[in-house]
This record gives C-alpha cells, sequence and structure tokens, in this order.
C-alpha cells in the first residue's frame, strides 16, 4: 500500500493477531445458543469479503459444518455519494428465520452497517441480525454497536485506519492506522 507523505503509520494488529482474532470473532459468533443452526454469515462487499470467508471457515473448523456464506452489496441502499462499481450481491438461502450475521472489517459512523440492515431485511425476515467486525474506530453518527468486534480502536477523524485481510490468511494480513500529519 502507498503512504502520502506526511503520513504516519503505525501497525496495531499483525497477521498473527489478526488470525487470532478472527478465531475469536467466530467462537463468539457460536456461543449463543440459537446460533448452532441455521446460521448465514454475510460479508459485506469489498471490506467484508475476505473477513466472512475467514469466519466462515473457522467456523466449519469448530463445528464441522459450513455456514451458509453470502455477500452483500449495499450500493442501492447508501444515503451518501459514494459510488462503487461491486459485483452483485450473492446470497445462497433465504434469510427468513435464520441468524444472520453482517461481517465488515471497520465499523466507523455506522452508514454502511445501516444499508446493509437495510439489504437484509429486503431478503425476509430472520430471527436474528447480528454485527461483526474486525475493527470499531468509533466515532458513530448513528446508533449503532458490533456484536462482536475484534478490536476496540478509538480514533479521530484524522486517522484512517488500514484493514489488509486476504482469504486464505497471509503473512501480509495486519491493521494500521495511519495519520495524516
Amino acid at each position: 500500500m502507498s503512504v502520502t507523505t506526511g503520513a504516519r503509520r503505525r501497525v496495531v494488529l499483525a497477521s498473527a493477531e489478526v488470525e487470532r482474532t478472527i478465531a475469536r470473532l467466530a467462537h463468539q459468533i457460536l456461543e449463543p445458543e440459537d446460533a448452532q443452526e441455521q446460521l448465514v454469515i454475510l460479508g459485506v462487499r469489498r471490506g467484508g469479503e475476505a473477513l466472512a470467508m475467514r469466519i466462515a471457515a473457522k467456523i466449519a473448523a469448530i463445528t464441522g459444518r459450513e455456514p451458509a456464506l453470502g455477500f452483500l452489496n449495499i450500493n442501492l441502499y447508501r444515503d451518501d455519494d459514494v459510488s462503487h462499481q461491486l459485483p452483485e450481491s450473492q446470497i445462497p438461502v433465504n434469510v427468513a428465520g435464520r441468524t444472520v450475521v453482517i461481517v465488515d472489517d471497520v465499523l466507523f459512523t455506522g452508514r454502511t452497517v445501516r444499508s446493509a440492515l437495510d439489504a437484509v431485511t429486503d431478503l425476509g425476515r430472520p430471527s436474528a441480525i447480528r454485527l461483526c467486525v474486525l475493527v470499531d474506530r468509533g466515532l458513530r453518527e448513528l446508533p449503532i454497536q458490533a456484536d462482536y468486534a475484534g478490536r476496540v480502536i478509538p480514533s479521530s477523524r484524522r486517522e484512517r485506519v488500514e484493514v489488509s485481510v486476504s482469504s486464505p490468511p497471509s503473512a501480509s494480513d495486519e491493521v494500521a492506522i495511519v495519520t495524516e500529519e
């Protein structure tokens, strides 16, 4: 990744720590009694895709059963001017009556999650929707909170959280804070 001149970059999670955090998140997702059956993992397109794949693989390794795994394109639900060309959503099963875990890399303002909630509820009525993020950086604009957060890293608006997580695991996986100076 290129770093802008005048920016300071600090790695807060290296590859081994990312792997341990993903394992912990998978265990936490499985803790509630209703999470054992009918679990659907939905990664938010781009940031949450590789993380969702890694969590689903960990859950399969723990339970011996692969959870349903899909991906959400939330562009239609966004309330800002951001427009990215993203692949369409891939939803492998009907979400009605199931426990859906929305997975994203960073929780910041809450607007992406609000869009993901709208997208999921348009697909059906799950029995529960939970949120799993690798990093919760605070600074919320909406009253949204993660059910499962790998790391809480308070940050300022001058900082950017860079997440590099691949599927399968890689030595280059990391989470870094970049501060513009």
